[in-house]
């Protein structure tokens, strides 16, 4: 068998210049398959998969490292390590592109998470409006437009606590947004709600008014009948513990007289604690304005109960006050009939001779000094008279004309009895038959 050039055997003749060059000539048209076919005759170490250039390269690089017959292996092996280099840096190159596009991909996934928490942050953050289901929102007492934003967004009536609070910055009559219910929607733009809340017309509470000198069970009546409390709330209430903290040390927990007549804003979510609170809050708040001394506070506000119930006049509450004073330092007893009336819880111009005769903690004509107890629910002129009477020697006084108030004043017995005299001829009139009897 035959298979170098000329039909030269393998194993007399093998000349490796004309076998390789005659290799490339007879199988140059395989590609790399000749150059194989002699790699694996002669035990060569040849690659394949090569093209025909390479092959033949790395041919010579193995015969060469063999045999030693061509001299430049050292250049074959740089050559393969530079090669191996390239491939490397090639990859690495391929790795990083790949790399860099994985975290892009993460970072734009990223930001889609977050942008709706971005764009809610945001000073536009706000829910277009006009709104959704109707609702009542409650604003507080005390309630700052921060502390409403934060309820308007925990709602759903706003988008962002910040979208209200940017609005009311905006709007110089946030500050005098009222306590009370108003109604809303859920998801209204802030503005829109603003516009609801800073107008009073729109608060929904009841509106109570307490006059001054009714008595505490009065006043439940009314809080009860605007707030649909029963009155038994109203009592049990005010002999709670946190009710009866606010009142002075000298009251002895009782809450007559500290029910601050006003016109109050309850609504129906306002327990009865909550509003004998509000009422004595504000009662106390006039006490310290005026710096009354805790413990003088009892003794002030039963003479200025006394006033409000006896004085129908601006001008004549300070004297009212100042004959209270004059008689309890001769002494005298007050008799008073507003403090029969109390007694008896009668309420009538003049009272019987049997009330008169009445033993209470309150009737003036049985008992020395002062009644137990404040006698009504005086407002601020009451209480500020009972503070600054008017100098005065007077030691009685009779209202001569009830349904106008006119009051007279008297130093000595005689005097008075010529003004009761008055007092009854108006009785007699007439006109105001059974006006002043039972």
């Amino acid at each position: 068998m035959t298979d170098g050039p000329e039909g030269a055997s393998r194993d007399d003749v093998f000349d490796q210049d004309t076998y390789l060059s005659d290799g490339y000539d007879h199988h140059g048209d395989d590609g790399g398959h000749g150059v194989q076919a002699h790699a694996d005759d002669y035990g060569g170490h040849s690659h394949v998969g090569y093209d025909s250039g390479d092959a033949a390269y790395e041919t010579y690089e193995t015969y060469g490292e063999d045999t030693g017959a061509f001299g430049f292996a050292e250049d074959s092996r740089r050559a393969r390590r530079e090669r191996r280099n390239a491939g490397r840096g090639a990859r690495r190159f391929v790795v990083l592109l790949v790399a860099l596009g994985l975290i892009a991909g993460a970072g734009y996934l990223g930001y889609s998470a977050i942008r709706p928490l971005l764009e809610r942050s945001s000073e536009s953050a706000d829910y277009p409006g006009p709104g959704g289901a109707a609702l009542t929102f409650t604003v507080k007492d005390g309630d700052t437009g921060r502390a409403i934003g934060s309820s308007l967004q925990s709602a759903g009536i706003v988008l962002t606590a910040k979208a209200f609070v940017d609005a009311c910055n905006a709007e110089a009559r946030c500050a005098g947004i009222q306590p009370g219910d108003y109604a809303v929607k859920k998801e209204m733009r802030a503005a829109d709600v603003l516009a609801i809340l800073v107008d009073p017309k729109n608060r929904q509470n009841p509106k109570v008014t307490i006059r001054e000198g009714l008595w505490a069970s009065e006043i439940y009546a009314l809080l009860g009948k605007a707030t649909k409390h029963a009155t038994s709330d109203y009592e049990a209430a005010a002999k709670s513990p946190d009710v009866l903290a606010l009142l002075p040390t000298s009251a002895g927990g009782n809450v007559e007289g500290y029910l601050f007549p006003a016109t109050y804003e309850f609504s129906e979510k306002d327990s009865a604690a909550t509003q004998l609170k509000a009422m004595i809050g504000k009662a106390v708040k006039v006490l310290n304005d005026l710096k009354v001394p805790s413990d003088q506070a009892e003794k002030l506000m039963i003479i200025a109960s006394i006033v409000e119930a006896e004085a129908k006049r601006p001008e004549d509450r300070a004297k009212v006050a100042r004959v209270v004073l004059n008689r309890l330092a001769k002494p005298m007893r007050l008799q008073l009939d507003s403090t029969v009336s109390y007694g008896v819880k009668k309420r009538a111009i003049t009272t019987t001779d049997a009330e008169r005769a009445t033993v209470n903690a309150w009737n003036t004509y049985t008992k020395d000094g002062l009644p137990g107890g404040p006698i009504s629910n005086p407002g601020i002129a009451s209480i500020e008279a009972a503070a600054a009477p008017v100098a005065g020697a007077w030691l009685f006084f009779v209202a001569v004309n009830p349904e106008t108030g006119e009051t007279k004043f008297a130093a000595t017995q005689a005097e008075h009895d010529q003004y009761v005299a008055e007092f009854q001829a108006w009785c007699n009139a007439p006109e105001n038959k059974g006006k002043c009897s039972r």
